[in-house]
């Protein structure tokens, strides 16, 4: 579903803030600037990719510096749908989340693994490698200022979600991988799930001990329904 710059605007002024909950929108980026005008105070603005260059002579990119001027806070790096239609690799999904914290943005790093990597028991491997690009080349430490979606590819836009236990196994292991760089950082740092999220199975995976938010996909698309997530969620 696509909206277009007054439904999203709309999308914004319906999206509200609650107690105890960060609450982040991440319009495209020609609504971006209308989503930041008409959000309710309290609501946090994500751009869904940035380019892996400061400003300069590069047509068509859009650079951190630009969505932080326009009103970003945070930005998703890794989306499964950048990494499998536009051939992000590891390394460049590295060097996306490097530039959004040189910028001053907070990177929202997706991991996650296809359908067929779920079926032939590679789950753990695939996040293991997609977040070992970051860890290996700048430490644990970035994740001070970083956030990790778990999204399993196979859940996304399907209707099928992992079950909680499913979820909480691979966040379980993320944190794990993250505690043997840096076991005081492992236990701060948040990890979202993100895979056909809606209001009726938000609750229980809040439950799991190692989920600690939600992507939301295409619930976020109706203003209504996004808050029962978020005041689920809590």
């Amino acid at each position: 579903m696509q909206l277009d710059c007054q439904g999203a605007s709309q999308l914004a002024k319906g999206v509200r803030a609650h107690a105890g909950v960060d609450v982040l929108i991440a319009p495209a980026f020609v609504h971006l600037s209308e989503a930041s005008k008409a959000r309710q105070p309290g609501v946090l603005l994500s751009a869904q990719t940035l380019a892996a260059t400061k400003n300069g002579p590069f047509t068509g990119e859009v650079s951190g510096e630009m969505l932080l001027d326009i009103g970003c806070e945070y930005v998703l790096v890794g989306h499964s749908e950048r990494r499998a239609l536009f051939n992000e690799s590891d390394s460049l999904v590295a060097l996306k989340f490097a530039r959004a914290q040189a910028s001053g943005l907070t990177p929202i790093v997706c991991v996650g693994e296809t359908l067929a990597e779920h079926e032939a028991g590679q789950t753990e491997a695939v996040v293991e490698r997609q977040l070992a690009a970051i860890l290996n080349q700048m430490g644990a430490s970035v994740f001070a200022h970083a956030l990790i979606s778990y999204e399993p590819v196979w859940a996304i836009g399907t209707g099928k979600s992992a079950s909680p236990e499913q979820a909480q196994a691979v966040h379980a292991q993320i944190r794990s991988q993250i505690s043997g760089h840096d076991a005081t950082l492992a236990g701060s740092v948040r990890i979202l799930y993100g895979g056909s999220v809606k209001s009726s199975n938000v609750k229980a995976l809040m439950r799991m001990p190692d989920i600690d938010g939600a992507l939301v996909g295409g619930a976020s698309l109706d203003a209504e329904e996004f808050n029962k997530i978020v005041a689920a969620a809590v």
